[in-house]
């Protein structure tokens, strides 16, 4: 091959043998230029790591951290060892059969005089009874009555205190909650228990409310995105086709809800829904119902999707507008002009398009309701409750922390299930937020 450079013809050949004499290129400043090539690409790099290291950051500590000590949490609870650290011990090295003899019983007996000291024995009473209902009176009586237990044989005074210590069923659980990890929470959240064999059961029918919790909450959920999906189509394809002075004004009127907060829309939901609120009276003024029959939609089920689907519809309409926006109305006209008609051409030219903007909606909508607290709280009563709420109640109320985070765990593993199925049915690549 021939290259001309300035008026002499110089091949290639040529050209590799100047550069294997004369080394290797050079830059301005001496450095090789393989050498100086590498140094800005290594910059460039740590450029752009700092850059995006405070985001990083805040990711891990507000995101990633509290989502992995949740997880560390629904299946760690040191309470028991903490409180009586000899007796799990003894505990762990125990067979498990029956009832303990009187080496087990005289070690129980030093760590509730020294609990007893400490003023802790309620945690420990708590983490048993989470596993056996009706325990922590036991401890508690026990404790009270340990000083008067000064000597041997200690098993028969600490059952002649309280009677429930010479249960097998008691020392199996206080075997099982010695150890630190345990997996009776997500048994509990799925409304099973371990029996005295060790076996899994189910609960009582009584304690069998989880279960219908998270049915409830992915049904309600569904429900919710579908009612959104159905309200903000039209509104979005008015949004998208609207001269822009009119969509404008339109849009401010979608948005307007972002402005206000969500404690006064759900207030106001409560306001228009009651037996003597705006919704009930304009029936009764319209004939639809008697005003002795007012229709009860509020503190139950029908509150609950009300509320929620006036707040989270924002949230379907603008993935869908800005999907809508970019379809040509020319498509229409064109599937027209070839003989469909106007369904037809909205069912397969128009609707296909906007696939990413719903699938960008439904995901969004979806997974908000599934965890939403606030709304179901002030509006659904008992009828309208969903797994938040209870998860919620165990970390304010009942304290049972580990139990909250084993029902937060297995919501976040199902919506990473829906997440996936989601992905095979219709393609996370295809979403389009905007």
């Amino acid at each position: 091959m021939w290259v001309y450079t300035g008026g002499e013809q110089t091949t290639m050949a040529d050209i590799t043998a100047n550069q294997a004499v004369t080394g290797p290129l050079i830059a301005a400043d001496g450095t090789p230029l393989k050498r100086k090539l590498a140094q800005t690409t290594r910059r460039a790099r740590m450029r752009a790591l700092l850059l995006t290291a405070p985001l990083v950051l805040f990711l891990l500590v507000s995101f990633v951290f509290p989502i992995g000590q949740m997880l560390y949490q629904s299946a760690h609870n040191p309470s028991f060892g903490d409180v009586l650290p000899n007796t799990a011990r003894a505990l762990a090295e125990w067979e498990g059969d029956g009832v303990p003899g009187e080496e087990m019983f005289a070690i129980l007996a030093a760590d509730l005089k020294q609990a007893r000291e400490d003023r802790s024995i309620g945690r420990a009473a708590t983490r048993v009874n989470y596993e056996l209902p009706g325990s922590r009176s036991l401890f508690t009586r026990t404790v009270r009555n340990i000083g008067k237990v000064e000597a041997a044989p200690y098993k028969e005074a600490l059952i002649e205190i309280n009677e429930k210590w010479d249960d097998p069923i008691l020392w199996a659980t206080l075997k099982r909650v010695s150890n630190d990890y345990t997996a009776s929470f997500y048994l509990a959240a799925v409304d099973r228990k371990y029996d005295a064999d060790g076996s899994i059961v189910m609960q009582d029918e009584k304690r069998q409310i989880y279960v219908q919790l998270f049915w409830r909450t992915l049904w309600l959920s569904a429900l919710i995105t579908f009612l959104c999906f159905l309200l903000a189509y039209p509104v979005s394809y008015m949004l998208s086709v609207l001269p822009l002075r009119y969509s404008n004004l339109l849009m401010i009127l979608v948005l307007l809800p972002f402005w206000t907060s969500l404690l006064v829309r759900t207030t106001a939901w409560i306001a228009m829904l009651q037996s003597e609120g705006v919704v009930n009276d304009l029936l009764v003024w319209t004939s639809v119902l008697d005003d002795d029959n007012r229709a009860q939609m509020i503190y139950n089920r029908t509150g609950t999707i009300v509320a929620m689907t006036h707040i989270l519809l924002p949230f379907m309409i603008l993935p869908l507008y800005s999907v809508m926006k970019t379809i040509p109305p020319s498509y229409m006209r064109a599937a027209r002009s070839l003989g469909a008609n106007s369904f037809t051409a909205f069912r397969r030219v128009y609707f296909p398009q906007t696939i990413p903007g719903i699938a960008a909606g439904t995901l969004l909508v979806f997974i908000l309701a599934i965890g939403y607290y606030i709304t179901p709280a002030l509006v659904g009563g008992q009828d309208g409750q969903l797994i938040s709420n209870l998860i919620a109640f165990h970390m304010q109320r009942s304290l049972n922390w580990s139990l909250a985070a084993a029902l937060g765990g297995i919501l976040l593993v199902g919506v990473l299930v829906l997440y996936w199925v989601y992905n095979k049915l219709v393609g996370i690549d295809k979403l389009k937020f905007g």
